[in-house]
């Protein structure tokens, strides 16, 4: 059980680095000026997509981790 949560915790420190290191590289290489990047960016709508993502994920992640530790009871009795 200690292995899984382990694992669990380490994809999600994995991803949370991911998305904050890699949103500053998609910041700095991004130049477009389509409409879809002017809406985004217009009002910084941008932060709110990601953070809804994050939480979302962030959710999912807690959800497993719980229902792991169920099944890891069940199968203990």
């Amino acid at each position: 059980m200690a292995k899984r949560l382990s694992y669990l915790l380490f994809i999600c420190l994995f991803f949370t680095f991911t998305a904050v290191f890699g949103q500053e590289a998609v910041q700095q290489q991004n130049t477009e000026t389509g409409p879809v990047n002017e809406f985004f960016r217009s009002e910084s709508k941008i932060y709110v997509a990601v953070g809804v993502l994050v939480i979302i994920f962030t959710c999912i992640v807690l959800y497993l981790a719980r229902l792991d530790r169920r099944i890891s009871k069940l199968e203990k009795e």
